[in-house]
């Protein structure tokens, strides 16, 4: 529940305009006071609650701290997201006939985005503390070595 107002009738001074007020000097700041701190109050909760200012400060703050390797690998499970969507559709849209080739390609897709997701875990500079054992080298011969056993169980289950 938000904050009661004061409900006083005494006007304050803004960047704009000048007070009329002819109360004591000492009651008039109080007065501004509470209403600096209650529309200060006011507009940080707007702004904190606004989904566009959230989604901005979000996407400056992942522009700014994120590392370009880190970033490199988002772009690329952006891509297979998209790509597994446009399978879906297609099969929906246009028919599974092949299924088995459905099924493949969309398990590859599946597959692929796991292994990069696992990945961006091991080489994001943040997760350092965590993973102290694993190296970046190491952590992508995994990422190489998982997708090409994804991809021949994936190309021998086409037939």
């Amino acid at each position: 529940m938000p904050p009661k107002r004061p409900t006083t009738s005494t006007p304050t001074k803004t960047a704009n305009s000048q007070s009329t007020s002819t109360s004591t000097p000492s009651s008039n700041s109080s007065t501004a006071q509470l209403s600096k701190s209650s529309s200060s109050s006011i507009q940080s909760s707007s702004s904190s609650n606004n989904p566009q200012v959230i989604l901005q400060q979000l996407w400056s703050n992942y522009l700014r701290r994120t590392p370009q390797r880190v970033k490199l690998i988002d772009v690329f499970m952006g891509f297979l997201v998209v790509v597994g969507v446009l399978q879906f559709v297609y099969c929906v849209l246009v028919g599974n006939y092949p299924f088995n080739a459905f099924l493949s390609g969309f398990s590859a897709t599946v597959g692929q985005f796991v292994l990069t997701a696992s990945l961006r875990i091991q080489t994001n500079p943040e997760n350092k503390d965590e993973l102290k054992t694993v190296s970046h080298e190491r952590a992508f011969a995994d990422f190489v070595l998982g997708s090409l056993i994804l991809h021949f169980f994936c190309v021998n289950f086409i037939n």
